[in-house]
């Protein structure tokens, strides 16, 4: 993607290139045999606080903001109730969030941290890159990993955009790796720029409740060791997809994914 990212009401733009270049920097900057460490002792888990500098963070907010008007809300009794904006939607109006997701830079540290050679999720996957919002008291979702459907591992990046609320937090059950393992069940605030990044398959964990007047937006990006899903399972998630997260238009949506690689 060539086209300049603009932060949309700020009067201020970002070039792709710009973007790698400041990814390339946190990069090098950050101590990755201490993050390494501290991802495995928390069985592939681990908090990232400020890792992203501000100004990509104030034009994701921007974008955030712009796509809100398209999320679909949806109420699962008993497990969910919020509103999510599909990797279509960002694909068309979020330049940077796009560019975030696919930089090489970003991908390489994630990879270092995890050991796996970590892949984009395919294009006609709604859940690579989605914004998740918290507007209506009672928005939480209940305890879940982030099962892979894929043939191979899938990893979380959550990055905190908006969080006014001292009530709605992720909460995460830690397991800690020592002469003998302890789960410790730890609650995670998500203010613009904090990242925690896991194994979906490993990390037990929940959003509390939204209180009355309060906000909270969370960006995720979603990787994967293999591209490839059987049938049944391919099956499985785009009902998923369709009834629990962005409506059952995304099944459309998704089966012309392809057509909209860039």
């Amino acid at each position: 993607m060539n086209r300049v990212c603009a932060m949309r009401g700020r009067g201020m733009a970002i070039m792709p290139a710009e973007i790698e270049s400041r990814l390339q920097r946190i990069r090098d900057d950050v101590d990755l045999q201490s993050v390494h460490s501290q991802y495995w002792l928390q069985d592939e888990f681990v908090v990232l606080d400020k890792l992203l500098p501000q100004v990509l963070i104030d034009a994701m907010v921007a974008e955030a903001r712009l796509v809100q008007p398209r999320m679909h809300r949806n109420y699962v009794p008993g497990h969910k109730k919020g509103g999510s904006v599909s990797f279509y939607t960002l694909r068309e109006q979020a330049p940077v969030t796009l560019n975030l997701y696919r930089s090489p830079a970003l991908r390489w540290l994630l990879s270092r941290i995890t050991e796996s050679d970590l892949l984009l999720c395919p294009e006609d996957d709604p859940h690579s890159c989605a914004l998740y919002f918290y507007t209506k008291p009672g928005d939480h979702i209940g305890f879940h990993y982030d099962t892979s459907y894929y043939k191979g591992r899938r990893y979380t990046v959550l990055i905190g955009l908006v969080e006014r609320s001292d009530h709605c937090r992720l909460v995460a059950r830690v397991r800690l790796k020592g002469q003998a393992e302890e789960i410790r069940e730890t609650r995670i605030p998500m203010g613009p720029g904090a990242v925690v990044l896991f194994n979906g398959d490993r990390l037990w964990h929940a959003v509390t409740p939204l209180a009355e007047g309060e906000e909270r937006i969370v960006l995720t990006l979603q990787y994967v060791t293999n591209q490839a899903m059987g049938p049944a399972k391919r099956l499985f998630s785009n009902l998923k997809d369709a009834f629990a997260y962005f409506g059952p238009a995304v099944l459309a949506r998704r089966r012309s994914g392809a057509a909209g690689r860039t």
